[in-house]
């Protein structure tokens, strides 16, 4: 059988979750992503060879499995995807050239297993879809602790308060953000809180007695 040649791309999706990137680190992370669907989960080696050194601004984009081998998270779940979708359509288009070359009789019979084989076939391909985006939403939503120590990294002098309060905002709107007035998933939840990180308050060290006091919103 043929390797599928494709899969499906989002552009808004994409667009997203490279904000904040350098136009040659958006072009690594997509040369990583050709690889995994050319070569499946990657090793170190195969990422350096491909990347180099970009490989540390864009490692946060992909997770390590039980092997210790390197893969994208939602690209898994595409070709998984599009697997399932084009193994149901070549399963019914074959079930129909059979029922073709049976006697007359025999078609309304064919038709009624073919109605169920059908159903059935869409019902596995949903269950599948939905455990994959289970899987998806646990690998994507990190806890508090995690959220907190990237924020750091990019702004040492966050207030952690305010942003629990961001953090719980999103996980109360299913792990969405309101973007004029419209709640859109969020995929790539580093590259969005870069965006935010902005508008959550600071702690500032000050000379007097008072080691730190909150600013107002920048």
């Amino acid at each position: 059988m043929a390797k599928d040649p494709a899969f499906l791309f989002y552009p808004g999706d994409y667009v997203s979750g490279t904000m904040g990137m350098t136009f040659e680190e958006k072009g690594a992370y997509v040369d990583l992503l050709m690889l995994q669907f050319n070569r499946g989960h990657m090793t170190l080696h195969m990422i350096q060879h491909t990347v180099g050194h970009l490989w540390d601004q864009i490692k946060s984009k992909f997770k390590q499995d039980e092997d210790g081998l390197w893969y994208n998270v939602r690209l898994d779940f595409e070709k998984e995807r599009r697997k399932n979708f084009t193994k149901s359509r070549r399963n019914n288009l074959s079930s129909t050239n059979k029922a073709n070359k049976k006697e007359p009789h025999m078609k309304q019979h064919m038709n009624s297993h073919m109605s169920e084989h059908m159903e059935n076939e869409n019902i596995n391909e949903n269950i599948i879809i939905n455990e994959n985006k289970t899987k998806i939403k646990k690998a994507l939503i990190p806890n508090f602790d995690e959220f907190l120590e990237y924020a750091k990294t990019k702004e040492p002098n966050v207030d952690s308060s305010d942003l629990k309060l961001k953090y719980d905002s999103w996980l109360e709107s299913d792990w969405s953000i309101n973007r004029s007035g419209k709640y859109q998933k969020i995929v790539y939840w580093k590259s969005t809180l870069l965006n935010t990180l902005p508008y959550i308050k600071k702690l500032t060290v000050s000379s007097g007695p008072q080691k730190a006091q909150r600013n107002q919103y920048l």
